[in-house]
């Protein structure tokens, strides 16, 4: 699939989740920004890029402790929603732009701090997308990538899953896989942090835009996960109701690459 092609699933795909994924409050939890706070560090003197800022969740809650906040996302949903989030939180440092990763259209060493939350999976090239975050870092600076990091063991059965509830996916990275291109891409002090993210089944697929049929397809592999954990989101019942949690991890690494000096 060409990078054209596969753009053009995604705002496809977001487009439609642009208000769904907005109001999860699964996404806008204060204590995992905290935590994201804390381990970037952001502090007031930071220049901030959200890269896939999708509905600006990430961006606005980062505005609040950095001079300034960059979003750029591919789908105008979303930034029609940012903009939005922006004026309710009546925030005044935020910048948001439509536009690809591929390449990032801003000038080398232009942020302090680039962060991007649950974009990876979405990337048919995640090595070249890091790549471009590490040039519009300065040196010194932190890379931070926050996503879905699947067991090694259970990442092809967890990402057949995703494909089926979110045709955009591509694959979601193992942790020791993340950590290891983010060393490749010239980044060091690693830091690693983890949480889960809670989902009952049927408000996520409600929320979600998958080909017709496959909601029953997904519906039957999360039965057969209650027994087999197979697909690593720890599924289990609760009256009626299937429940399952996103094992994410936030790795975070400074920018320290000698071909730059």
């Amino acid at each position: 699939m060409t990078n054209s092609i596969h753009n053009a699933l995604i705002v496809e795909q977001f487009t439609q989740q642009a208000i769904p994924f907005t109001n999860k409050r699964e996404h806008s939890n204060e204590d995992e920004f905290e935590l994201l706070y804390h381990i970037t560090p952001a502090s007031s003197q930071d220049t901030v890029l959200d890269i896939a800022c999708g509905s600006g969740l990430v961006g606005c809650a980062f505005a609040k402790v950095a001079k300034h906040v960059v979003g750029i996302d591919i789908t105008l949903a979303m930034i029609e929603r940012a903009i939005l989030l922006q004026q309710q939180q009546q925030l005044q440092n935020l910048t948001w732009q439509i536009g690809d990763v591929l390449p990032l259209p801003y000038a080398d060493a232009s942020f302090s701090l680039i962060i991007t939350r649950y974009s990876f999976h979405h990337f048919l090239n995640p090595q070249a997308v890091l790549s471009e975050m590490c040039r519009v870092c300065i040196l010194g600076g932190r890379v931070a990538v926050i996503d879905v990091t699947p067991e090694p063991d259970k990442a092809i059965a967890y990402n057949n899953m995703e494909k089926l509830r979110d045709p955009s996916h591509t694959k979601a990275l193992p942790l020791t896989e993340l950590q290891k291109i983010m060393q490749q891409a010239g980044l060091v002090n690693l830091k690693t942090s983890s949480y889960s993210v809670e989902m009952e089944l049927e408000k996520q697929l409600q929320a979600s835009f998958p080909n017709p049929g496959d909601a029953d397809r997904i519906r039957q592999l999360f039965l057969e996960d209650m027994t087999e954990n197979r697909l690593g989101v720890s599924s289990y019942r609760l009256g009626e109701a299937i429940y399952f949690a996103y094992p994410v991890s936030v790795v975070v690494g400074e920018l320290n690459d000698t071909r730059r000096i």
